[in-house]
């Protein structure tokens, strides 16, 4: 079990008080400690839920994001996850702007070993956006440019 220390940056996690944010709010994201910083393990969040706002038009884009990394030291805190991703909802910012934003976002919150994010945005005007962007420290590079070029599809 972890200690009261070892959660005392998690404010938001049990909170019944918690506001929504209504605009885009990275300083709503929280971390805890890794206990596992010896073991290069996967820790993978789908959020298909996420909303975002056309910068043109102020239309809704609906996407899941699906954000997958190697932890080191810190690791993010998925209620404050779900209240940052939220306050993309009146956001106005390309596709590709969001998944970029996301990994940046992320990678300043826990500097992680590797980071990936990718974006399945449903079709608009009959063409759907998958934007995938990735991180990874030194000793991950090779993994970065593997799984850039596996993301290119195979037609």
């Amino acid at each position: 079990m972890r200690s009261p220390d070892e959660v005392s940056g998690c404010t938001l996690l049990g909170n019944q008080g918690v506001k929504y944010p209504t605009q885009y709010a990275p300083e709503v994201l929280e971390t805890f400690i890794n206990k596992h910083p010896d073991n290069e393990y996967l820790v993978t969040f789908n959020c298909p839920e996420f909303t975002s706002l056309c910068p043109k038009t102020g239309q809704p884009d609906f996407a899941e994001i699906v954000i997958s990394y190697i932890p080191r030291e810190r690791m993010v805190e998925s209620k404050s996850l779900k209240l940052y991703l939220f306050s993309f909802r009146n956001h106005g910012d390309f596709h590709e702007d969001c998944v970029n934003i996301i990994m940046k976002d992320l990678v300043r919150l826990m500097d992680p070993r590797y980071l990936e994010v990718r974006g399945i945005f449903t079709p608009r005007g009959g063409i759907s956006i998958y934007p995938f962007a990735n991180y990874g420290d030194a000793e991950h590079q090779d993994m970065v440019r593997a799984r850039l070029m596996a993301n290119f599809p195979a037609r």
